[in-house]
């Protein structure tokens, strides 16, 4: 499986109708949602999917038309997703309308275009499951924590002094592991 750490972004035109599409990792889906409609209050449609991976570690998958015929754009936007095996990705696309009627062939293969695009400009990476864990040290000890997580490419969410410090940490199991044991 794949996902993405950036946006990805492209703008297709068809019989004057155009479709931009955005990909984006879904912990900002909510978030760029809203900006998009405040930037582009003209469009009509904002046809999304997503895919996910819940706690439980299941695929949770949805997609939404916004006004366009069933079946029509978040369905194929969706399979866009799944056929290239993403995660953790969600996908806007708006749509100003054109003035011409496109039909339901037409907008299935001018949402997918658009979306298959977007997918093709985005710098794809391996997913990896990441966990989060803490840990706590002293104070002696924090530049040579701090080199280790760079060495193992751990992300520090949250560091917290108190008596020592508290790292909240996340990374995949192989380097937290790795980590444990140089510290």
């Amino acid at each position: 499986m794949k996902t993405i750490n950036s946006i990805s972004a492209y703008t297709l035109e068809v019989k004057k109708s155009k479709f931009h599409s955005f990909l984006i990792p879904y912990s900002e889906f909510e978030k760029k949602l809203e900006e998009l409609k405040k930037a582009h209050p003209k469009a009509r449609h904002f046809v999304t999917a997503f895919r996910y991976f819940n706690e439980y570690h299941q695929i949770i998958e949805g997609s939404s038309d916004d006004g366009e015929p069933k079946g029509t754009s978040g369905k194929p936007t969706l399979k866009v997703l799944q056929g290239n095996d993403l995660i953790n990705i969600a996908i806007i696309t708006i749509r100003y309308f054109g003035g011409t009627l496109l039909g339901a062939g037409g907008l299935v293969r001018a949402y997918s275009d658009s979306a298959n695009m977007a997918v093709a400009n985005a710098n794809l990476v391996m997913y990896e499951d990441l966990l989060e864990e803490i840990i706590n040290i002293n104070y002696e000890q924090s530049s040579k924590c701090e080199y280790l997580f760079k060495k193992y490419n751990i992300e520090v969410i949250e560091r917290n002094f108190l008596d020592g410090i508290s790292y909240k940490i996340r990374g995949n199991k192989e380097n937290l592991s790795s980590l444990r044991k140089e510290i």
